[in-house]
């Protein structure tokens, strides 16, 4: 059995909330695997955040982010369950953290999978299913490559599955959840806007030779 050290313990307790014997115990359970040990806390119903994902957060924080050069903007609301939390330092850290995240994420369109409409991924699926390299492989297994595919896209467009930006060896949703553990509330991104100088727009495109041709002429 792998040795487990304090400084192991009090790391897991920090990014679960988990209380110190249960954090020990589950270290020792997967042989000091941090992951596992997560993985193991949220099975039992241990983890502090997986007990306030339910509860209702009402308050929070509607921020804003412009990145530099001003061609990119982010709005995004943040809930939490009190006033008090809102105006935390800590709880202003992630949102600002979190409005980076999506201004550094242009594929991004929804906080989770569970947002994402069924027409798209039925859409989405029909695309796969009709793909070439399918072709001659057996129904079953062909599934199962496209429902691979399919998750993979889905989370490819969700804030929650992508790797935070300043560490990424965690996802949004693991930040956030470290984030409730601390505060001792349930957090959740309810909605955000990227903005994108000039999208939209139908730009007429002009042939600079053809221009500078034209303007003589008229001269």
């Amino acid at each position: 059995m792998a040795d487990i050290s304090a400084k192991v313990v009090k790391e897991l307790r920090e990014k679960t909330g988990a209380g110190m014997m249960d954090c020990k115990k589950a270290l020792k359970e997967n042989d000091g695997d941090m992951t596992k040990a997560v993985e193991w806390l949220r099975q039992k119903g241990i983890t502090s955040a997986e007990k306030k994902a339910g509860r209702l957060a009402a308050e929070g924080l509607v921020d804003s982010y412009i990145h530099t050069g001003g061609r990119i903007g982010v709005l995004v609301e943040v809930n939490c369950e009190t006033d008090f939390v809102a105006r935390r330092e800590e709880f202003h850290a992630l949102v600002r953290n979190i409005a980076m995240q999506i201004a550094a994420c242009p594929n991004v369109e929804y906080v989770s999978v569970e947002d994402i409409p069924q027409t798209l991924v039925e859409s989405e699926t029909a695309i796969e299913m009709g793909r070439d390299d399918l072709g001659n492989k057996p129904d079953n297994i062909k599934e199962k490559i496209v429902q691979g595919r399919i998750d993979k896209r889905l989370k490819e467009l969700t804030l929650l599955d992508q790797p935070y930006i300043r560490d990424q060896n965690i996802t949004v949703a693991e930040l956030i959840k470290q984030v409730i553990a601390q505060l001792g509330e349930n957090i959740r991104v309810r909605r955000f806007t990227r903005f994108v100088l000039g999208e939209g727009i139908e730009k007429e495109e002009t042939n600079f030779a053809d221009e500078v041709a034209a303007q003589t002429g008229a001269k």
